[in-house]
């Protein structure tokens, strides 16, 4: 008995260890429709949450400006601009904050969380109120 609760507390506190390590770092972003890498989004941590904001257009004039979003981010640059906010670490992923869809202009609620054993590939996932959502796969940018 006392192995398999030396274990079950083992495992759990690997997942607490994964997700504070969080998913810091520049990822690349894929298209959905044409598997094209379009982006680099810089992961990092600010006061105990995650954010993302836009560091490379591979594909897109570096001035394009997000026309389509709103409030502050009406207008500005996608490049730089930061699309994930508030992300929070939950047992071995990230939830409570949200993404923006630049290209859209909408925000969705988001969760991440690796996708492989060596926390090379997020799986980010935006979600509309309505329940639909769409799950992309980022890969490390290795430096």
């Amino acid at each position: 008995m006392k192995k398999i609760c030396f274990s079950v507390i083992l495992f759990l506190g690997f997942g607490v260890y994964l997700a504070a390590q969080g998913p810091v770092g520049t990822w690349k972003t894929i298209d959905d429709q044409s598997g094209e890498e379009r982006s680099y989004v810089e992961i990092y941590e600010q006061g105990g949450k995650y954010f993302g904001k836009i560091t490379s257009l591979l594909q897109a004039d570096p001035s394009t400006l997000c026309d389509k979003c709103k409030g502050d981010k009406k207008n500005q640059p996608i490049l730089g601009l930061v699309i994930i906010e508030n992300m929070k670490p939950h047992k071995d992923f990230w939830k409570g904050g949200s993404i923006l869809d630049p290209e859209s202009g909408n925000a969705y609620n988001c969760s991440i969380w690796y996708g492989d054993e060596k926390k090379e590939v997020l799986k980010v996932r935006g979600k509309h109120w309505s329940g639909i959502y769409r799950t992309q796969t980022w890969y490390k940018v290795k430096s």
